[in-house]
């Protein structure tokens, strides 16, 4: 039920932050997501997702999170989120899927895992399980 309708998503009055130092990989996850109606709002590592969320809690419905990133990577910027938010949705994203990504993910504090490269109908059917 989930993928028959998981192109057609309309996502106004949602707000997803996306953490991803990559220029081009933040471009691809906003396209993506353009066609869901959905608010999208970039930052650049862990440290500024962080305090985004200290600023603004109540405005941001998920999270996409990069794992490997300069100042502050997903791991840590995903504890301290939690430790403010512990309801918010977060869920990681790497293109390191060797070793235990995907456990420390979760250990982290994330809902969920995807890696690169990652799939429009994979990416919306991950997201509708926390937006919907």
């Amino acid at each position: 039920m989930v993928n028959e309708g998981i192109l057609d998503i309309n996502w106004s009055g949602k707000s997803i932050l996306i953490v991803e130092d990559e220029e081009l990989n933040y471009l691809f996850l906003e396209t993506l997501l353009s066609a869901t109606q959905a608010k999208v709002f970039h930052a650049w590592n862990g440290k500024q997702a962080v305090d985004q969320i200290k600023k603004d809690p109540e405005n941001i419905d998920l999270i996409l999170m990069d794992i490997k990133m300069p100042i502050m990577d997903g791991y840590q910027a995903t504890k301290e989120i939690k430790v403010l938010c512990p309801s918010l949705p977060i869920i990681a994203q790497t293109a390191y899927t060797l070793g235990d990504d995907r456990g420390k993910s979760i250990a982290a504090g994330c809902e969920d895992f995807l890696t690169k490269p990652i799939r429009k109908k994979e990416l919306l059917s991950i997201i509708v399980k926390y937006l919907s």
